[in-house]
């Protein structure tokens, strides 16, 4: 498990690519690898992937194709910039909320407002998932998280501080770029007991 507080942007060093699975190595900020051991959990632009290799600040992941096709990694190439987050900790203070790492789709930036020192968004909520974003709701992009702002149709705001921008990916995010979503699990455990509840009502 996340908080969705991400601790820094790596760099990827390396990516290859094998039968059914690639392997990435990332560079981590300084000091982010301390005390990490193989077969760790760290959040790679949201998704959780086990550390292969990381005695070093250079992580290596496998990732398999299921994986890719959920996520924005398939579209990795050298020296891109993904956000990073080690796991939780009982003694780990949860800033954001609790997330998972567990992607449940991507979705494309339809409009960037960049602003003096802060940056708005505009994305696309997959078709699937447009019934769990709510106005002021949690969720998680690229690993990060942020508070939902205006929800229109079929499409977002998201609202950046610069604190936000400094630390993670986002201050390089542009106009059609796509984006990893995992929705928050307490709203998908809400709107799902309510449409349970409402569908036995009829029965």
């Amino acid at each position: 498990m996340f908080t969705g507080i991400v601790s820094g942007s790596g760099t990827v060093q390396r990516i290859i690519k094998n039968e059914d699975y690639i392997t990435i190595t990332v560079r981590a900020p300084k000091g982010f690898s301390k005390n990490l051991i193989k077969g760790s959990s760290i959040a790679v632009n949201g998704v959780c992937l086990t550390v292969k290799k990381g005695k070093t600040d250079n992580l290596e992941f496998d990732v398999i194709d299921e994986t890719l096709d959920k996520t924005n990694l398939k579209s990795l190439a050298k020296s891109d910039k993904v956000n990073l987050e080690r796991s939780m900790t009982a003694a780990t203070e949860i800033g954001g909320h609790l997330v998972s790492g567990h992607i449940h789709g991507v979705g494309k930036v339809l409009k960037v407002i960049n602003k003096a020192k802060t940056k708005d968004l505009l994305i696309k909520i997959p078709q699937d998932l447009r019934e769990y974003f709510f106005y002021k709701g949690y969720v998680a992009l690229n690993g990060c998280s942020l508070t939902i702002g205006k929800v229109l149709k079929s499409s977002f705001y998201i609202h950046l501080i610069p604190e936000t921008l400094t630390i993670t990916t986002f201050k390089d995010i542009a106009l059609g770029d796509i984006i990893n979503i995992e929705v928050d699990q307490s709203t998908i455990n809400t709107v799902e007991t309510v449409k349970r509840v409402m569908f036995e009502k009829k029965a």
